[in-house]
């Protein structure tokens, strides 16, 4: 799924994406663990992965690109 990075904490590789349905889902720094990911900046474009659905959604990863 794609999203938009919205709030970003440099010093804990936490923060919020924005996915193109509008809900916002926070991301903490598991997200990013072993993905190329050194830095994010508001605004930024990225792929996520999920998992859970409703209230109980949560983002597993956060990368770059886009799957074809």
């Amino acid at each position: 799924m794609q999203a938009t990075v919205s709030r970003y904490d440099g010093e804990t590789f936490s923060g919020t994406v924005l996915t193109d349905t509008g809900i916002e889902l926070p991301f903490t720094v598991h997200a990013i663990a072993d993905t190329p990911v050194l830095h994010l900046r508001v605004g930024q474009r990225v792929r996520i992965e999920t998992a859970g659905s409703g209230a109980a959604t949560t983002v597993t990863k956060v990368e770059f690109g886009t799957r074809l």
